[in-house]
């Protein structure tokens, strides 16, 4: 049992060690990401103002996903120019 706890502990201890020392790649800046949340809000409109449970007017949880992502990627694609 000791034995087992002992050896996950590591696994964990080498995880975190890991994921703390990688560079954060996938890091987008605060204004990027304000501008395409603006433009995702605009273009699907939560159906309660204020409450994201409550869902969107048109479109789905994919889509949404999908529009903010790519608006992210164009806005990185200008900026790294």
């Amino acid at each position: 049992m000791f034995a087992k706890m002992k050896f996950w502990c590591v696994i964990l201890a080498s995880v975190c060690i890991t994921v703390e020392s990688m560079p954060n790649a996938f890091a987008i800046p605060l204004k990027v990401a304000r501008e395409c949340n603006a433009l995702t809000t605009k273009a699907y409109p939560p159906l309660v103002p204020g409450n994201p449970a409550a869902g969107r007017a048109n479109g789905n949880g994919h889509a949404v996903r999908k529009y903010f992502n790519r608006c992210v990627a164009s806005h990185m694609h200008k900026h790294s120019q």
